[in-house]
């Protein structure tokens, strides 16, 4: 994108886009300011959602990113009004990201709870494989039609987001939290594909109403602010140290190197069109994303980012190992092996750490606090995002492939946290998974097992469930018959 160059970067011969090139401070700023805006973003959609509600403050925050996106392509010559437009697109962003996954986890059954927060992360890969078609779509676009029109398309997303989540329900959780107990079941009705009419009647909606309504009644003497998010009772403080952990650690999981810097990096290990690098990138990204949504469902939360973990950091070591023995730009072999790690990497990432920690996001904190912590916790996997694009190409230049020890050594990091520390959340209703964290008995790596009061396990839970669904309810007696316990003692 020739025009682009001769706008916005250092040209030793005006006119000539061959001798124009981004300063490492001016390159990291343009990548980086997007995530500085997503960093206060995140944080100014937690006051946001509660106050609005769910829906509505995302169509805010549609327009905010919107607004970004036309200074952005308004640019004529200055690259600071370039960066301040991505840094208020960045403001919207942040705000999404945690409002997304809450809504998606506070309207959605229990049960597959784990695979619709995961298309949070399906949309994003999405998002990044057709950013990566447009640009090489547009790359050979004489003029400034080559970079605003990759800009401008990033115009319909929000348009389609915005609009469209106002045809939505509204969160139940958030509408009980409000004392509009009606709303609230019709919003469960409406998810759930049961008619208002019987709504009244169903026996899973009319429990889990109950749930929230407990949860409401709990706290409602209970005054929250920020501070209530780093207070010892029931675990606050653990889970937005745990969760914000996590955003770092996937950050740190070296993805977005890849991502944000896959066409130098594959321009360095001597593939000349590295536009198709990414695109195979961003296909792999998208395609093994799928596989995450059946992962993260079938086998909970613990296991698959654990493994995901170690898979991950075996990948980078070899593609750090691999481009630290020989030159790539030299040996084809050792840049082939380079792109095959890379995307064996990426096939881990995505069908684990990717959708996983979004999920925890939208699961892990109690509705009184939980706009709050999925705002701090968001924050810092957009910190971690900012600091590694801006300073990223610094220790490259400083480093080179060696980087990727770095990351590998994150990830067994981040794996050996989530066994010590992190809850399995997986068919839990959000009500139970707050009793599991304040359960004193119960610990990590036994978590799997635990199961909330007049349930024998998790399994009998989602018996339950199902039957409910078909509107047979099985009768305690039943249950424990068929396994032998009784009620779980809490």
């Amino acid at each position: 994108m020739d025009d682009f160059k001769l706008r916005f970067a250092t040209c030793s011969t005006p006119g000539d886009a061959s001798t124009c090139n981004f300063s490492i401070v001016r390159e990291g700023l343009i990548v980086a300011l997007l995530s500085i805006g997503t960093l206060f973003g995140s944080l100014i959609g937690a006051p946001t959602a509660d106050y609005l509600g769910r829906r509505y403050a995302m169509s805010a925050e549609c327009l905010v990113f919107a607004v970004g996106v036309v200074i952005q392509i308004t640019t004529t010559h200055t690259w600071q009004q370039f960066a301040v437009g991505r840094l208020i697109s960045g403001l919207g962003v942040g705000s999404l990201s945690a409002a997304v996954p809450m809504y998606q986890a506070e309207t959605a059954p229990s049960q597959i709870r784990g695979t619709l927060t995961a298309t949070y992360q399906l949309f994003i890969t999405f998002g990044i494989l057709v950013a990566y078609c447009i640009s090489i779509g547009a790359r050979d676009i004489s003029g400034s039609g080559s970079w605003r029109t990759v800009v401008g398309i990033s115009f319909v997303w929000p348009a389609i987001l915005g609009i469209g989540i106002l045809f939505m329900p509204e969160s139940p959780r958030w509408l009980t939290s409000k004392g509009r107990y009606d709303e609230a079941r019709n919003s469960l009705a409406s998810s759930r594909g049961v008619p208002r009419a019987e709504a009244v009647d169903h026996f899973i909606i009319t429990r889990e109403l109950e749930e929230m309504r407990e949860a409401v009644e709990y706290e409602k003497n209970v005054q929250t602010g920020w501070l209530d998010c780093f207070t010892v009772e029931r675990k606050q403080l653990y889970r937005t140290l745990l969760i914000s952990t996590l955003q770092m650690f996937q950050q740190l999981t070296g993805a977005n190197y890849f991502f944000y810097y896959g066409a130098t990096i594959f321009q360095s290990v001597g593939i000349s069109d590295s536009y198709v690098t990414q695109i195979i990138l961003g296909a792999v990204n998208f395609g093994c994303t799928f596989l995450g949504l059946y992962v993260m469902e079938k086998f909970g939360r613990r296991y698959p980012l654990i493994i995901g973990g170690v898979w991950q950091s075996c990948w980078l070591f070899v593609f750090a190992a691999a481009g630290t023995a020989k030159d790539p730009t030299t040996n084809e072999s050792i840049g082939k092996l380079m792109i095959v790690s890379a995307c064996l990497f990426i096939l881990g990432y995505a069908s684990t750490w990717a959708p996983g920690i979004w999920i925890l996001v939208g699961e892990t904190f109690p509705t009184r606090t939980r706009a709050k912590q999925a705002a701090i916790s968001t924050a810092s996997n957009w910190l971690w995002n900012f600091l590694l694009a801006f300073f990223t190409p610094f220790i490259v230049k400083a480093i080179k492939f060696r980087y990727g020890f770095v990351f590998a050594a994150c990830n067994l990091t981040g794996a050996v946290i989530v066994y010590f520390f992190l809850y399995e959340s997986s068919d839990l209703s959000l009500e139970s998974v707050d009793m599991m964290y304040s359960d004193p008995y119960c610990k990590p790596w036994t978590s799997g097992s635990w199961a909330p009061p007049g349930f024998s396990s998790r399994a009998d839970l989602v018996e339950q469930s199902r039957a409910a669904e078909a509107h047979k309810p099985l009768a305690t007696e039943e249950r424990i018959e068929k396994t032998g316990e009784g009620p779980q003692k809490v």
